[in-house]
């Protein structure tokens, strides 16, 4: 192969292979934001699901409780609320992006201020 064919080559493959490689789960918000929506998980979430977050009038959101539970679902559930049921929607306060990374905390149980 010539030295230029070479070059293209290599910079198709790692353009390819570059969303691949990053890391998986949701980007994380800039540190004033994680500051505020862990405060939000702990006080407002908090507020029903308790303030350890081992359920209440809420169902718990402890790592045990939320194992196996579908990220986009739960996501879905914090944007969305749960229609017939206490749960509000946070859409409008959280973006989707913040939802998800709200979800990954709580799975790692990684709910204290950064």
């Amino acid at each position: 192969m010539k030295a230029g064919t070479v070059g293209v080559l290599s910079l198709f493959l790692t353009g390819f292979l570059y969303p691949f490689s990053a890391q998986a789960g949701p980007a994380e918000p800039p540190v004033e934001r994680q500051a505020a929506l862990l405060y939000l998980l702990k006080q407002d979430c908090g507020a029903c699901h308790g303030l350890r977050l081992t359920g209440g009038l809420g169902l718990p959101l402890t790592t045990l409780a939320l194992d196996g539970k579908d990220n986009d679902m739960l996501s879905a559930i914090i944007l969305d609320g749960v229609p017939g049921t206490p749960m509000p929607p946070w859409r409008g306060q959280i973006t989707p992006a913040e939802a998800a990374w709200l979800v990954e905390r709580l799975k790692q149980g990684a709910t204290d201020a950064p």
